[in-house]
């Protein structure tokens, strides 16, 4: 669970008054810059809580830094709570404009049944930028001097305006909203979570590197691939110690790991637990300690390497349930977005939960392990031979037999296989890595690939098309002959290929003004693909019915059984016949 305070080593989001994000790590004793609005000491934010907005004081005594305020809520919600709409009665006062649209301060245009003024327009007048006085010069003056975090100075820009009192109520809200986000100096704490560093790559940051994700389309490879956090049960534990649990999802990542962290997050593996204060732990009586000289601690050195087990012994320690195995090109995988959760995947942390629940593995060592030296396996040195190896010698040979370890271990759990899903964002042609990764799914388990295009995805819907599963099933290829040109991937291993996109676009929602906000940025659609895995039965299925006996007369065969409205008219007459004879 994320801690409600600030933390040092953390990474933080400053929400901005303009709306862009910035993302910053809290180190005590740094000084955090945040362009125009200024800068402060981090050691300001350590201790505080997140979701509040904070202002940026002036400077003092000519300091160097600047201190922080917490704006309280009534300050926040000043504008909004004393905002009235401006009624005819408090108009009636004003010039109004002639028949010529002359005269006055604006022209109505908008009216009721009853005659009222509803809203009034400024079509006629002319923005000029000599209405207003203030020159940038006295702006930087003014922000030099120190005015309330900007709000003199906004207050100053705004009576200075000559043509203030023409402007409408939405053209006055609006020029104030844009006059608050260029000078007001605030900025609100959020903590880092997979959206908000989705929106930050995207707009900020090179959207190009994440593949183009956004969050919605994030979100809908998450529900597709059906993620969950899977217990398992404590009986199962106790009965199989050393077999697999449910929640085992098959990845390839070329975004930065950024589609790894929101699939950690559904899990609730990604932010590390904070560790309860000092305050809170048990206090021990203090002992005398006895003071060891160097001869005491190099014996003691010597009988803990003697009674160290043997490295081949200790098996690395994998959670069973709710892990992400990571496929990658290369010979360390590309995890660079994990840092903000303060994860170091070349230096994991044993606290930090993806420590365990994190398994990357190279396709070399996944197709061929033969051919790669971290699947070959040390020579086994006895302890006698150990004693007689410097330090340094020691810890290498235990560190190879450790990693060692490590990369037997993920291999042999990997090609068993059993994923409960497969999330595929990557440049590299999809029908190869579902020819190799698609058995290794258990039946049912869900297949998603993300494309920034659609030309891939709908190529690979053919691949698995009814069309190209009749005509395998037809002439059936060997499995060591396959991929074919014909057939890349065997189309009988999954079922109902679907392409589909989603993309939220922002609207402006105002009385007469709904539109599209033109400033939204482009970039790719993203589209997925998205598939179940099935298991194909062996050998020939065939369909039988079963046989009913039916009645030999023809007429019940030809009727179903049943008696016709004629028939049982006939009928009746023959036995009026009868009665009467």
């Amino acid at each position: 669970m994320r801690p409600e305070v600030i933390r040092p080593g953390t990474h933080v989001v400053l929400r901005l008054p303009s709306g862009s994000h910035t993302v910053h790590e809290i180190k005590p004793n740094t000084i955090i810059s945040v362009g125009k609005y200024g800068s402060f000491q981090s050691n300001f934010l350590i201790g505080r809580p997140y979701h509040y907005t904070y202002e940026i004081l002036d400077q003092v005594d000519s300091s160097s830094q600047s201190g922080l305020r917490i704006a309280p809520p009534a300050e926040l919600y000043a504008s909004i709570k004393d905002e009235e709409l401006s009624t005819p009665v408090d108009l009636e006062d004003q010039p109004q404009a002639d028949a010529n649209g002359e005269g006055g301060c604006a022209q109505f245009e908008i009216v009721d049944q009853k005659g009222e003024v509803l809203l009034r327009t400024n079509r006629n007048i002319v923005d000029d930028a000599r209405s207003q006085t203030m020159t940038m010069a006295e702006i930087e003056m003014l922000k030099a001097e120190g005015n309330r975090s900007g709000r003199d100075l906004i207050a100053k820009i705004l009576d200075s305006h000559s043509a203030l009192d023409q402007k409408t109520a939405f053209a006055l809200a609006k020029y104030t909203l844009r006059k608050t986000k260029k000078y007001l100096r605030r900025f609100t704490v959020l903590p880092m979570d997979v959206p908000l560093l989705v929106k930050w790559m995207f707009t900020e940051k090179d959207a190009l590197k994440t593949m183009e994700l956004r969050e919605e389309t994030l979100a809908l490879i998450g529900s597709w691939s059906n993620v969950h956090f899977t217990p398992l049960p404590l009986g199962e534990r106790l009965k199989e110690p050393d077999s697999f649990g449910q929640g085992r999802w098959l990845m390839i990542d070329e975004t930065g790991g950024l589609l790894v962290a929101a699939v950690a997050e559904r899990l609730g593996i990604l932010h590390s637990p904070y560790e309860q204060k000092a305050e809170s732990t048990p206090t021990r009586p203090i002992t005398p300690v006895k003071v060891r000289t160097n001869s005491d601690m190099q014996s003691q050195l010597e009988q803990s390497q003697d009674s160290r087990p043997p490295s081949g012994i200790r098996k690395a320690k994998f959670a069973r349930s709710n892990t992400i195995t990571l496929v990658h090109a290369n010979s360390q995988p590309n995890l660079s977005l994990l840092r903000y959760f303060s994860f170091d995947a070349a230096n994991p942390t044993p606290s930090h939960p993806l420590t365990r629940h994190l398994k990357t593995i190279s396709w070399l060592q996944l197709l061929h392990p033969q051919d790669d030296n971290a699947c070959t396996e040390p020579d086994i040195v006895s302890p006698e031979v150990l004693q007689t190896w410097k330090s340094g010698k020691r810890s290498n040979y235990h560190r190879k037999r450790r990693r060692w370890e490590c990369t037997t271990s993920i291999v042999s759990d990997t090609q068993q296989g059993s994923f409960d899903g497969l999330m595929i964002a990557s440049f590299m042609s999809t029908p190869t890595i579902l020819h190799h990764l698609v058995p290794l799914l258990r039946g049912a388990a869900q297949v998603v690939v993300y494309s920034p295009s659609i030309e891939p995805l709908v190529e690979l819907a053919d691949c698995y098309s009814t069309q190209r599963r009749v005509a395998y099933l037809s002439v059936p290829s060997a499995p060591e002959e396959m991929p074919t040109e014909d057939f890349p991937v065997n189309p009988t291993l999954l079922l109902a290929p679907t392409v589909q996109t989603v993309r939220c676009r922002p609207w402006q929602v105002l009385p007469g003004r709904t539109h599209p906000l033109m400033t939204g940025k482009g970039g790719a659609e993203g589209y997925l693909f998205t598939a179940t895995r099935v298991l194909p039965a062996e050998g020939r299925v065939e369909a039988r019915g079963i046989n009913k006996k039916r009645k030999s007369k023809m007429e019940d065969v030809g009727r179903g059984g049943r008696e016709t409205k004629w028939e049982k008219v006939n009928e009746a007459k023959d036995e009026s016949t009868i009665m009467d004879s």
